[in-house]
């Protein structure tokens, strides 16, 4: 069954993706004068329970795609792995965006301390627990490869 014959396919994802698309284009709209507000911790919250969850998606799909299909399946992994480093930039930024009660930025998840409580405690936990799972999948230097060093070529 292809995606045109089926428009009811995988209907919570079409609604994430549709919720993200609105999101993004209230924003860009904003007030006619005035450039788009810059991003608040709030919005890199969210931002990164939908990529922390979208991992785990492309997790189940590689390790699924895998026996039938292993080209497939490292193309999902290298995706896979490119989202993980994008995930760890919002977890970054999340931290240098200044907090309600500071105008200074924390600069760092620190796990000697706990955090204030939510979302920094929530954003911090929700990484650390999905990077246990991504170390168990993926290889240090896999990891450390910048973002823009994979090409693909599109084979149809």
């Amino acid at each position: 069954m292809t995606a045109a014959a089926a428009p009811d396919a995988h209907p919570y994802l079409r609604a994430a993706s549709a919720g993200i698309r609105h999101h993004a284009r209230t924003l860009a709209r904003g007030a006619p004068s005035a450039p788009p507000p810059p991003g608040d911790r709030l919005h890199l919250d969210v931002l990164h329970v939908h990529l922390i969850t979208l991992h785990r998606l492309l997790d189940q799909l590689t390790e699924s795609t895998r026996p039938p299909y292993p080209a497939a399946a490292r193309h999902l992994a290298a995706t896979r792995t490119r989202l993980w480093q994008a995930t760890a930039e919002v977890h970054d930024a999340f931290h240098l965006l200044p907090t309600a009660d500071t105008p200074a930025p924390d600069t760092s998840c620190r796990p000697e301390r706990l955090p204030d409580g939510p979302p920094v405690l929530t954003i911090c936990q929700r990484h650390l627990a999905a990077g246990h799972s991504v170390r168990r999948t993926t290889t240090p230097t896999d990891l450390n490869t910048p973002l823009h060093g994979h090409t693909t070529t599109c084979s149809q």
